[in-house]
């Protein structure tokens, strides 16, 4: 389906209307300045809208977009802004090109009859022609198997490292520690039975928080419930 082309007041689009507005005002096409062109388009806007002339939607966006390079224009210097200024010079220099050559095509076939041939339906062979070494099958289907492998969400296997080990609580190594502080240890014994990294940490944590309540006394290296016995065996 074609896209329906706009007008305003005699400009196919906001592009033809930039131009339009480049050659009037003897702008460098190449360095436009954004900030004075952005002040006559909206100009031209305004006085269309006073005319109570339709403007298309493409006009509005258009604006839009060079409202937002003039705001990075204000900023530091943006590589967005490089970018984006490029871009819009590089739409406008192939627009310009294109308009030269409608009007030299128009110019050829003045005063000459067109004549236009209905849609013929042309017969075309699907059938696959090329040929393929085996290698280079192989390689297309294991790449091909291996993308849809990717997409897969991850084994439950994975995850058996992480899910598989038991949680230790500070609780229950609070209650490990008032047992073996029945008389005082070293703080470096207390953590020798732990098995893994986990029992390590919560450890650690039940003494800090045994520590907080006032339940344990550390003295030095030496470690004994408050009220027990201070000597060290």
């Amino acid at each position: 389906m074609e896209r329906p082309s706009f007008t305003l007041d005699g400009f196919e689009g906001p592009l033809d209307l930039l131009l339009h507005l480049i050659s009037k005002h003897k702008l460098n096409i190449l360095d436009i300045p954004i900030s004075q062109l952005l002040d006559q388009y909206l100009e031209y806007l305004e006085g269309a809208r006073a005319q109570d002339l339709d403007i298309a939607s493409e006009f509005l966006e258009m604006a839009a977009r060079l409202v937002y390079l003039k705001t990075l224009s204000l900023l530091p210097r943006w590589e967005e802004e490089e970018q984006l200024k490029t871009e819009l010079t590089g739409q406008l220099l192939e627009y310009q090109a294109l308009k030269a050559v409608a009007a030299l095509l128009a110019a050829q076939n003045r005063g000459h009859t067109i004549f236009v041939r209905g849609p013929q339906l042309v017969e075309v062979d699907k059938t696959y022609q090329c040929r393929h070494l085996p290698k280079e099958l192989a390689r297309a289907y294991v790449s091909a198997t291996g993308r849809g492998k990717r997409r897969l969400p991850p084994p439950v296997e994975s995850f058996q490292p992480l899910v598989s080990r038991p949680v230790v609580s500070v609780e229950s190594r609070m209650e490990y520690l008032t047992a073996a502080l029945s008389r005082p240890q070293r703080i470096s014994q207390l953590f020798l039975k732990s098995r893994n990294r986990s029992e390590l940490v919560a450890t650690f944590l039940a003494l800090l928080e045994m520590v907080k309540d006032k339940r344990v006394e550390v003295s030095g290296e030496t470690a004994v419930l408050c009220g027990g016995n201070s000597d060290v065996s």
